[in-house]
């Protein structure tokens, strides 16, 4: 998954920045304040969207994400390639042909055999992290342990010359194109490669290089790459001279310097911090400090989860009586107030990219029916009511942890469902949720696309053949259903993203009347940026100011 946002663009600030001249000049240097390092700073190794946003900064890959506001922004564009992909009949084949003139940060030139080695060893067991489609889709490739055990390589990726690469896949999929913005996708020269210790100095081919990493990821520092040209990269803008990143701080910390912009956190940005609902407030009650709000809505769902194999959950009555019960409103409090998040009765996001179609299978308004949530106990056997365990996190996220569980837990209440609540902390949390073996009944769970589209977003959830049985699973619902199976294989062989998008919406439809997840609320975006930040773009990709376009005085 993705820690990023996608967006609607900017609401609260104009897209060029606050106050005086806001054309975007080139010069100064930007700062970046986060509260999570920049870990495993390897392409190999990295889980991003769209190619990331500090890391995008070095890797550039074969095709990512368009740098525009709102909905354009959700669209795939060539990066190092020349177009998005040609793909044969039945999108089995996909080719792409590199631009000419692309070189590293020492001036030698980037090749097709490059980014085919730099996917390679993306499998090497000790390189692991990065986004698993590539072992599930190319043709030969699931058990193939990386070019440091095996030498021979994919031969389901071909590279007849030094500018052409075509991937063979094992089954049609038509978002391709998506999957080329990873991380994986970026060139490694392989006499440059030193395996685990490539994160320290990897060879940039974006517009700044590495030139500092302290205590993995914790302080990066970026300046500029003398060989990245403009002319072969219409995406990133480029404009500081240096990129300085400084992690491990803590978030109200991360906003107060924000919001003072006192010397150099005047040209500062955060790319992980948000504002709480105490800031906000804070915040919205200052003119100059709201123009200085980016606000943006990531690709992501909180729910309520049913493991269908315990009881009284196996009773779709039951299920379906819950989700009457919930009070959305209360819960949208919990979760910060309607500034910080959107009710959801679609497991989809609200953003067009996705294939959303407005759908509500147990209409019970914003604060929920009780009376028909009593109505449909008695007629599951429970006219009584019923004792359940909630399970959630006891991580301050204002998703999975104590506030949102307390919500549920009074919304219930009110249909004669009595919610017992299990906090755990949040490794156990994880680890006991996406386990088939320990799945509770009830709990609170997330998901956030790899990019925008309704495919990553419903087939880890939803389709049969990905329930992990001995390993992370997240098929909460444990849903094997060959009628939503063979959909989600119809919709992957499409090449036209609007048509597939269509039917990722009805199918989310078909899915949210088996009652297997609730939908509470899909997240807002408040992000406090410096004085000095000019540019700022927000994009329904990753819905979070994208540092490749930002300027600073």
């Amino acid at each position: 998954m993705a820690a990023g946002a996608a967006a609607c663009g900017p609401k609260d600030n104009d897209a060029k920045g606050s106050g005086g001249d806001s054309t975007p000049h080139k010069g100064g240097t930007l700062t970046v304040l986060n509260s999570q390092p920049q870990t495993d700073f390897d392409p190999a190794r990295l889980y991003t969207s769209g190619g990331g946003n500090v890391p995008s900064l070095v890797f550039r890959t074969l095709t990512t994400r368009n740098r525009e506001n709102g909905a354009a922004g959700s669209k795939v564009v060539p990066d190092l390639a020349t177009d998005t992909g040609r793909p044969n009949k039945d999108a089995t084949v996909w080719t792409y042909t590199l631009k000419k003139g692309l070189k590293y940060e020492d001036g030698t030139p980037i090749t097709s055999a490059d980014i085919k080695y730099g996917i390679e060893r993306s499998f090497a067991p000790e390189l692991s992290g990065g986004a698993p489609y590539l072992r599930d889709w190319l043709v030969g490739a699931a058990d193939y342990q990386g070019p440091y055990k095996d030498k021979k390589g994919l031969s389901a990726i071909e590279t007849p010359d030094a500018r052409t690469i075509v991937f063979h896949l094992d089954k049609p999929e038509g978002e391709f194109p998506f999957l080329a913005t990873q991380t994986q996708f970026t060139p490694v020269p392989k006499s440059k490669d030193n395996g685990t210790k490539y994160e320290e100095h990897p060879i940039s081919s974006g517009p700044y290089k590495v030139v500092k990493n302290e205590n993995d990821g914790e302080h990066v520092l970026l300046t500029r790459n003398p060989y990245w040209s403009a002319a072969t990269d219409a995406e990133r803008k480029a404009y500081p001279d240096t990129v300085d990143v400084r992690s491990g701080l803590d978030s109200s910390v991360i906003n107060q310097r924000l919001s003072a912009s006192q010397g150099a956190d005047a040209a500062a940005v955060t790319t992980d911090t948000n504002l709480g609902p105490a800031e906000l407030a804070k915040v919205s009650g200052d003119r100059e400090l709201a123009a200085r709000v980016g606000t943006g809505h990531f690709g992501y769902t909180n729910y309520l989860a049913f493991n269908p194999t315990v009881k009284p959950f196996d009773n779709p009555k039951v299920r379906e009586a819950i989700a009457y019960a919930i009070d959305r409103s209360s819960v949208v409090n919990a979760a910060g107030g309607s500034a910080l998040a959107e009710p959801a009765t679609t497991f989809l996001p609200h953003q067009k990219s996705f294939g959303y179609t407005p759908y509500d299978p147990f209409p019970a308004g914003a604060s929920g029916n009780p009376a028909k949530a009593k109505e449909l106990l008695a007629q599951a056997g429970y006219k009584s009511g019923l004792t359940i365990t909630l399970t959630h996190s006891n991580a301050k996220d204002f998703e999975t942890s104590p506030e949102i569980a307390t919500a549920v837990q009074d919304a219930l209440k009110k249909a004669g469902i009595t919610v017992k609540l299990q906090g755990l902390e949040d490794n156990d949390y994880r680890g006991t949720i996406h386990s088939v073996k320990t799945e509770p009944g009830f709990f609170l769970a997330h998901w956030g696309a790899d990019w925008p589209s309704g495919g990553p977003f419903l087939a880890p959830i939803f389709d049969g053949r990905q329930i992990v049985k001995d390993g992370a699973n997240f098929n909460t619902g444990l849903l094997n259903d060959k009628s939503v199976n063979d959909e989600i294989d119809a919709i992957n062989k499409l090449t036209d993203l609007d048509a597939a998008a269509k039917r990722w919406g009805a199918l989310d439809e078909k899915i949210g009347e088996k009652a297997l997840v609730v939908p509470l609320f899909h997240p807002v975006y408040k992000r406090l940026y410096g004085s000095d930040v000019k540019n700022i773009v927000i994009s329904d990709w990753t819905g979070v100011l994208d540092i490749s376009q930002v300027a600073v005085k």
